[in-house]
């Protein structure tokens, strides 16, 4: 065992190095990024500060946030509403549907993106905050790994609670929903990440700057006038800290619910 924890400590700071050098480049002078040596010869914390004097970062750190919540929110929302309906509810033709719903997953997302942008603009949803939170609301890979989760769990239950009294919703609610967190939590991280990195919907969708996200505001260090990578990377330390916050919190309930997903037919 003392030779694969080896391995795998190896492994973990080799994937590590890009993380030191963007902290450590966030902290160097423009004139100090593309030479060898990785530490600064000085120390400049000015860096994040500055960051919010070139371009409106909080309003762009907002807008990032806001928008991975609610589309994390609605897409684990009806994901958990879909799953339940195709693993606990008996209807006709429900395995066909879902086969059909599963197959969207094989069309590239870019393809759908010129469909999107049409109902957006009948929608007059364009340069809107609805309009990049509703397409991603819904998922076909987040209904397919709740409903595996869901298999898993007995059908007693379900006939033990409609004997007491209880209604589908109840069900759903009280029953199915909390015995498949370990799913939900997965769902959760990968729709938040994605969606807080997400950046040619956002791209395409937005024409205001006031409703710019992060990976949109970040392109203002890379223009016409030069690129400024120092604050480039000292705005992207910076973002990637919800990120964190968001795995370390549910890394737990992540893992288990990876291990889980793993062994599920």
């Amino acid at each position: 065992m003392g030779v694969l924890h080896l391995a795998l400590a190896i492994v973990a700071m080799t994937l590590t190095l890009p993380f030191v050098w963007m902290v450590l480049t966030s902290l160097k002078p423009l004139a100090e990024v593309g030479l060898e040596s990785w530490l600064p010869t000085q120390w400049h914390w000015s860096n994040y500060k500055e960051v919010f004097e070139v371009i409106p970062f909080a309003t762009f750190y907002h807008n990032s946030l806001f928008v991975a919540c609610w589309v994390t929110f609605l897409q684990v929302f009806t994901s958990s509403l879909a799953a339940f309906s195709f693993s606990r509810l008996d209807w006709p033709g429900r395995d066909r549907v879902f086969l059909l719903y599963l197959g969207t997953m094989m069309l590239p997302g870019l393809v759908m993106m010129i469909p999107n942008y049409q109902i957006m603009i009948k929608l007059n949803l364009v340069d809107s905050f609805p309009g990049l939170i509703l397409p991603a609301a819904f998922s076909a890979f987040g209904t397919f790994l709740i409903r595996q989760f869901m298999l898993s769990i007995p059908k007693s239950l379900d006939e033990a609670a409609y004997l007491d009294g209880a209604s589908s919703w109840q069900l759903f609610w009280h029953v199915i929903l909390p015995l498949s967190r370990p799913g939900i939590v997965t769902l959760t991280i990968f729709t938040f990440m994605s969606n807080y990195n997400a950046f040619f919907w956002p791209l395409v969708m937005l024409k205001s700057e006031s409703k710019y996200t992060l990976p949109i505001g970040l392109l203002f260090f890379d223009s016409s006038r030069g690129q400024s990578t120092h604050l480039l990377m000292a705005a992207v330390t910076m973002s990637v800290i919800p990120m964190i916050i968001v795995f370390v919190l549910l890394q737990k309930q992540f893992i288990r619910g990876i291990a889980a997903g793993a062994v599920k037919g």
